[in-house]
């Protein structure tokens, strides 16, 4: 069912402060280990250069010492995002409700990432169906009837195509939650390795997948080093890793750190301290990434955070549990999750200070640490995400964060490669518009490599993107007026010029008085449940704060809110900003979501909205 996702780390990390007296873990993701089988330092392979000319980052990935290299033997450097929901009940990326699986990947692209971590969990094996994948009016057509195995792939043809490379990720052993171990009663190791060894033999040939994350954030009892080979975390990635390389051995194997060694505990997955004395030893050479977790207050609170030196102790923090495979030239660290609501001054502090510690690509290239964010999808209760609410406009605060360390054309210290940006888009002109709609149309850009998509702005948000020419923005308030401009983008992630901008109207009546007006949204409709999206824009002047409220015309029951306190009394409902998104200056927007019941028919609502 597609509602906001905690991802159980708040009930784990109760439950692990109710057990243990170190350092609580948070229930947060997976570290990868790398080394290789004789030694501490993952020395590289004798190769030869492939004679290709092809773009950097092509084909299968490698290591040497701690960098990743393409199939030319280039530096290249993992910059993307985790797209979650494979993993769930919805056995299926989440957002689909919404969008085409194919838009979704192009605006991954045009923000400037170059991978994707697909979690997933061993259910998809048991020939699952996606749940909440709308094939209405031509959205995810060729999706219909596939099952979810069919549906990654897809996802992984389109994310080939796109020029995105794809990690996948053994996020849990069922739908139910996250596991301790890589194996439970109902999933046992040989299950979970034969599991693996299908996933590398099936896309085998297909250099768009890199590699698999063999398990997510391992955590006590799970051990690193001791020997048993019921709870050895290390020597299960072996068994693991050897099995997936059997089955394709140009793969890397992404292995997580555990919570606890020696006495000393950190994030779920993210404790790698142990892999100095036990290194984890792969039948294949460089092919070893050690992969870790790292998170913020929005998630859990750790000692670390009230250190009086605080950000400047993270360093040394990052060092001790995982950064020391990179700085001593081990292994390639990636991290595989990370993320924060950015809501605290405290998760902004370790935001920035990551992102510094990572290594920006202008000074360094190639030559720094991989990652993931965490996540995507905006329905992750503990982080959010790169999308707002609506799973179309961008959350550009976090996006910005990211920039230093973004990959465009995997460069080398001072960029290197492309740098022409293509034409600035003519021609913009408004095709048509509903009360709810604006279609927009403009003339191609040039450019010296080819155009690969375009950014559609309303106003200073994003909009949307397009791989063509035409685009329809939806979702829009009854008579308002809206203003549009267009970028283009290159595959060497090089941005044009905005387009003259383009005014449109929308026809119709709005929800709305006093300030500010409000849109209704239906996402996703089961039986007999629903979520839907409300869109809040100030109108005249700027906000304090606003109330939207309506009355159900069919005796719908709300069920819970997000990013605003709703209340029912009767058929009536009340919704109210929170702290964080009541001011708004005039012309801008945010948006809430809500889930509900319905029975017999499920009428959209008459919105009025007041802001102060």
């Amino acid at each position: 069912m597609p509602h906001p996702v905690r991802r159980l780390r708040d009930a784990l990390l109760g439950l692990a402060l109710a057990t243990t007296t170190v350092i609580a873990p948070a229930a947060i993701a997976p570290t990868t280990a790398t080394a290789r089988a004789t030694g501490t330092a993952q020395a590289a392979a004798p190769v030869s250069t492939p004679a290709v000319s092809s773009a950097v980052g092509s084909g299968y990935w490698h290591t040497s010492g701690r960098q990743l290299l393409d199939e030319a033997n280039r530096p290249v450097r993992i910059a993307g995002v985790n797209w979650f929901g494979f993993e769930t009940a919805n056995y299926v990326p989440h957002g689909l409700w919404t969008r085409d699986y194919k838009s979704m990947i192009d605006q991954i692209k045009s923000l400037g990432y170059n991978a994707i971590r697909l979690p997933y969990s061993d259910d998809l094996f048991k020939g699952t169906s996606p749940a909440g994948l709308n094939t209405s009016g031509g959205l995810n057509a060729d999706l219909q009837g596939l099952n979810s195995l069919q549906v990654m792939d897809k996802i992984v043809d389109q994310a080939g195509a796109a020029g995105l490379k794809v990690i996948l990720d053994r996020h849990r052993p069922d739908a139910n939650g996250q596991s301790a171990l890589w194996y439970t009663a109902a999933v046992p190791e040989s299950t979970w390795v034969a599991h693996l060894s299908a996933l590398a033999t099936r896309y085998a040939g297909k250099p768009t997948v890199i590699g698999i994350d063999l398990h997510n954030e391992p955590h006590d009892p799970a051990c690193w080093g001791c020997g048993d080979p019921a709870l050895d975390w290390r020597l299960a990635a072996e068994r693991a890793g050897n099995a997936v390389l059997a089955a394709n051995p140009k793969l890397l194997v992404f292995v997580e750190g555990n919570q606890t060694f020696n006495g000393s505990s950190y994030w779920w997955g993210g404790n790698l301290q142990g892999a100095a004395q036990y290194p984890v030893r792969l039948d294949v050479p460089n092919r070893l990434v050690y992969s870790v977790h790292d998170y913020a207050t929005s998630v859990a609170q750790q000692s670390w955070f009230d250190d009086p030196s605080f950000p400047a102790n993270m360093p040394g923090v990052w060092d001790r549990n995982w950064g020391y495979l990179f700085q001593q030239n081990v292994a390639p660290v990636w991290v595989g999750e990370f993320g924060t609501t950015l809501q605290a001054a405290v998760d902004q502090k370790w935001l920035k200070a990551l992102v510094q510690y990572m290594r920006p690509t202008a000074q360094y290239g190639a030559d720094s640490i991989s990652w993931t964010f965490w996540s995507w999808n905006p329905n992750s209760g503990d982080t959010g995400g790169i999308l707002n609410d609506d799973w179309t406009t961008v959350n550009t605060t976090k996006d910005a964060y990211l920039t230093d360390v973004k990959a465009p054309g995997f460069g080398s210290p001072g960029g290197g490669g492309d740098v022409q940006a293509p034409s600035a888009p003519t021609g913009l002109t408004v095709t048509g518009s509903t009360a709810s709609t604006v279609a927009l149309s403009w003339t191609a850009s040039t450019d010296n490599l080819g155009v690969t998509g375009y950014d559609v702005y309303r106003g200073t948000t994003l909009a949307g993107t397009a791989s063509g020419t035409t685009y329809t923005d939806s979702g829009l308030t009854a008579a308002t007026a809206y203003s549009y401009t267009v970028r283009a983008r290159d595959a060497a992630g090089n941005v044009s010029a905005a387009s003259a901008p383009v005014s449109a109207t929308t026809s119709g009546t709005g929800g709305g008085s006093a300030g500010c007006t409000a849109a209704w949204r239906l996402n996703d409709q089961w039986t007999p449940g629903f979520n839907a999206t409300v869109t809040v824009t100030a109108t005249t002047a700027a906000t304090k704060s606003w109330s939207v409220k309506w009355t159900w015309p069919n005796g719908q029951q709300l069920t819970s809110a997000w990013n605003a306190t709703a209340q029912q009394s009767a058929a009536a409902v009340t919704a109210t900003n929170l702290s964080y998104n009541g001011a708004l200056s005039p012309g801008s927007s945010t948006t809430f979501g809500l889930q509900g019941t319905w029975a017999g028919s499920n009428p959209a609502p008459t919105l009025t909205c007041t802001a102060a």
